[in-house]
């Protein structure tokens, strides 16, 4: 995690922590959403049936037998794990130190980590494809395809999976309604329009994709439930103790964030409905123009 004297890297730290979780419910330490079936239950026992529908809706796009791919944003190595098992030569990038080591022991060592920033990555190496699972949105989008367009080979492609906002969003956005997250996907357009690139595949796969985000919110709303069972047995067995606890966290957390908290725990504004509305799923395969 890359963390400084006085600043703590937090989007770092949730996705450490998700890995952690995801391995808990799972057993794998994929971070991507599911799609989700029609007639299977959106619950945590059917949560690796539904990544292992997206990664597998994902190898579909990726061409047979052997192809050498630059994994961006990698999460913790498991779709490299399955990649280099279908025969593909593999390289990762993460931002995290944690992740880079659960890349390493989830490949066996066996696929190159570089732990660093996409913006920061320099190789003599070329690829067939730069895929983004699920880590598009970190990136600033020309920075992402100037970048990855440096790192492919001749013929080689781009895929990115990823949520964009819609233009919902923007004209409806508030506070209560966030929910998914991601670039806009006309400015995803635009730039795209400049780039260099042209689309040779596209599929919206929001409404497969979006019950995962009630899933998400089923285990915040678990997670509220143990905080209020132990704020009530606490608040009785120790009430001096509880008020000053009550006080700290109002210090620590002004009100509009404790609202945010509250609504996170005990809410339901995180939903699929929600994410269908403002937010795009899309997959899509870029390759550079004949022009560019």
């Amino acid at each position: 995690m890359a963390t400084r004297r006085g600043r703590i890297d937090t989007r770092a730290l949730g996705l450490d922590v998700a890995a952690e979780l995801a391995r808990f419910l799972t057993g794998r330490e994929n971070l991507h959403y599911g799609i989700w079936e029609p007639g299977v239950e959106v619950c945590a026992a059917n949560l690796r049936q539904a990544q292992e529908a997206y990664s597998k809706r994902l190898f579909e796009l990726i061409a047979p037998p052997s192809i050498r791919i630059l994994d961006i944003g990698g999460g913790c190595g498991e779709t490299a794990r399955a990649l280099t098992d279908l025969g593909h030569k593999v390289e990762i990038i993460v931002p995290s130190r944690v992740m880079a080591d659960r890349c390493k022991a989830n490949t066996g060592g066996a696929v190159p980590v570089h732990l660093m920033r996409f913006e920061e990555f320099e190789s003599a190496a070329r690829f067939d494809l730069c895929l983004f699972s699920e880590s598009f949105q970190y990136i600033p989008v020309a920075a992402a395809l100037a970048k990855a367009g440096s790192c492919l080979a001749e013929g080689g492609e781009i895929l990115v999976a990823d949520c964009f906002r819609s233009e919902k969003f923007f004209s409806e956005f508030t506070d209560v309604g966030i929910v998914g997250g991601g670039h806009g996907e006309a400015a995803f357009r635009e730039a795209l329009s400049v780039s260099g690139f042209e689309v040779v595949f596209e599929e919206d796969i929001t409404d497969a994709v979006a019950p995962s985000v009630d899933l998400e919110q089923q285990l915040f709303n678990l997670l509220g439930f143990m905080a209020e069972r132990f704020n009530e047995d606490f608040s009785l067995a120790f009430p001096l103790r509880h008020r000053l606890l009550r006080f700290g966290l109002r210090f620590l957390l002004n009100r509009r964030r404790l609202g945010r908290l509250e609504r996170r725990l005990f809410g339901d504004f995180k939903n699929a409905s929600l994410f269908r509305r403002y937010n795009r799923y899309l997959v899509v395969k870029l390759k550079p123009s004949l022009t560019r």
